[in-house]
C-alpha cells in the first residue's frame, strides 16, 4: 500500500464525526469504547480492560457550534463547545464512557457538565499529581487503581498483570513506531509531509493500537521509497498545540509557507512518554513510574525550578531546527501563560521565534500562512537573533 492510500484512509477517519470505525469495532468484538479528552490518559489501562480507547479532540472545522455555546462562554477555547455539540448531536453515543484528564478549569467544568448531560454513561475526571515525590506517586497510584476498578466493572474483563503487560508492550511498540516516524521527518522532511504525519497521529486516536502500529509501519516503508523533492524550507518546531488541535487546513498552510515542521506537540498523549514502559511483576507501578519520571515537558505539567523552556531549547537543537512557532488555541490559559517563559529561554539561546493563536474552526488560515512565511523568510535573510 502506498503512502497516498494510507493517508486517504486517515483523512476519512479524521473527517468521520460519526466514528464509524468505533461502531464497526464494537459490532465485531462485542467490546466497550471509552472516549478521552487531551492531553494524556494511561491508554494501557483502558486497553487491558478490553475497552477501545477513543481520543476525542472536538469537532474541528466541520462542526457548526449552536447548542455548545449555551454551555460555555463564546470567548473561551473552542474544543469544549464543539465536544458538547458532538455529544448533544448523538455523535458520541457509541461511547460507553468519557474520561476528562486534568488540563485546565474548562475541561474540569466540562466533566461536570457531561455527568449531568449523560447521567447514564460512565464519566470520570482524572486528576494528576503536580508534586513528583513519594506523596505524588502514591496519590497517582491510588488514582490509577480506582480507574482500573471502574474500567473492569464497565467491561466485565479483569485487567490481570498478564493483560496489563501485553497492553504495555503494544503501546511501547506504537510509541517506537511514532518515534521512528518523527525521526524520519526530521532527517528527511520531504519524505514525511507534516500534514500526513498529523493525519497518521489523528488516526491513532480511533484505531485499535496494534492496527495503528501496523499502519505506521506500512507508511514508514512506503515513505522511505518515495521520491519527493527537497525544498529550500526553514526547519521549525511548532509548540503550544497540545490540547485543542489545529484544523488540517492550518497544518497545510503552515507546511506550504516555506516551513518544514521537524517537531511539534500535537496529539501529545500518543508521545507523552520518552521511553518504553517496563513490563514485569508490577505493571501498574510501571505505568505510574513512567508518568512520574519519564515524560515530555508541556504547559500542563509542573516543572520545578528555573528550567521552563529548557526542554523546548533541547528540541530545537536535537532536531537541528532554525526557529520556533508558538501556536496556541485562543484563550488557552496553560499555553499562553507558559509562552513567555519559553520565549525567554529561546531568546537567551539565540533562537528566533514567532507566535499566533488559532481555533479549531479558524478562518485565519491565510493570515497564519503569511505570518509563518514571513518568519521563514526572515530566518533565511538574517538567521538567528543575537
Amino acid at each position: 500500500m502506498g503512502t497516498q492510500d494510507i493517508i486517504d484512509r486517515c483523512e476519512r477517519i479524521y473527517r468521520d464525526l460519526d466514528f464509524g470505525y468505533v461502531h464497526e469495532w464494537k459490532a465485531r468484538t462485542g467490546g466497550k469504547a471509552v472516549g478521552f479528552m487531551p492531553v494524556y490518559v494511561p491508554r494501557e489501562l483502558i486497553h487491558a480492560a478490553g475497552i477501545l480507547p477513543v481520543g476525542i479532540m472536538g469537532g474541528g472545522d466541520d462542526v457548526e457550534i449552536i447548542r455548545g455555546d449555551a454551555y460555555f462562554q463564546s470567548y473561551i477555547c473552542h474544543i469544549p463547545r464543539s465536544t458538547v455539540e458532538l455529544g448533544l448531536a448523538g455523535k458520541l453515543d457509541v461511547l460507553d464512557g468519557m474520561l476528562f484528564p486534568a488540563i485546565c478549569d474548562v475541561i474540569r467544568n466540562l466533566s461536570g457538565m457531561w455527568q449531568m448531560m449523560f447521567a447514564h454513561k460512565y464519566v470520570r475526571y482524572l486528576d494528576f499529581p503536580q508534586t513528583f515525590n513519594d506523596a505524588g506517586r502514591e496519590f497517582y497510584r491510588a488514582e490509577m487503581a480506582e480507574l482500573l476498578v471502574d474500567l473492569e466493572a464497565l467491561s466485565g474483563i479483569q485487567a490481570t498483570p498478564e493483560r496489563l503487560n501485553a497492553s504495555i508492550a503494544l503501546y511501547n511498540a506504537n510509541r517506537r513506531a511514532l518515534a521512528e516516524l518523527y525521526d524520519l521527518r526530521s532527517a528527511e522532511p520531504q519524505r514525511v509531509p507534516t500534514s500526513e504525519l498529523y493525519l497518521l497521529l489523528r488516526a491513532g486516536n480511533v484505531l485499535e493500537v496494534s492496527e495503528h502500529t501496523a499502519m505506521l509501519q506500512q507508511y514508514l516503508a512506503a515513505a522511505r521509497l518515495s521520491q519527493r523533492p527537497l525544498r529550500d524550507n526553514v526547519r521549525v518546531v511548532a509548540t503550544g498545540l497540545f490540547c485543542e488541535q489545529p484544523p488540517l487546513s492550518m497544518v497545510r498552510a503552515m507546511e506550504n509557507s516555506g516551513c518544514y515542521i521537524v517537531d511539534d506537540d500535537w496529539v501529545l498523549g500518543a508521545r507523552y512518554q520518552l521511553h518504553d514502559t517496563a513490563t514485569g511483576a508490577n505493571p501498574l507501578g510501571a505505568i505510574v513510574d513512567a508518568y512520574m519520571s519519564d515524560t515530555v515537558a508541556t504547559a500542563t505539567r509542573y516543572v520545578e525550578g528555573d528550567d521552563k523552556g529548557a526542554f523546548l531549547v533541547e528540541q530545537v537543537r536535537s532536531r537541528n531546527a532554525e526557529g520556533v512557532i508558538f501556536a496556541a488555541a485562543s484563550f488557552c490559559d496553560p499555553a499562553l501563560l507558559d509562552r513567555p517563559m519559553g520565549q525567554k529561554a529561546l531568546a537567551d539561546a539565540g533562537i528566533p521565534y514567532t507566535a499566533f493563536t488559532y481555533s479549531e474552526n479558524t478562518g485565519q488560515v491565510q493570515v497564519i500562512k503569511e505570518q509563518a512565511g514571513t518568519f521563514a523568510d526572515s530566518i533565511k535573510l538574517w538567521g538567528a537573533v543575537a
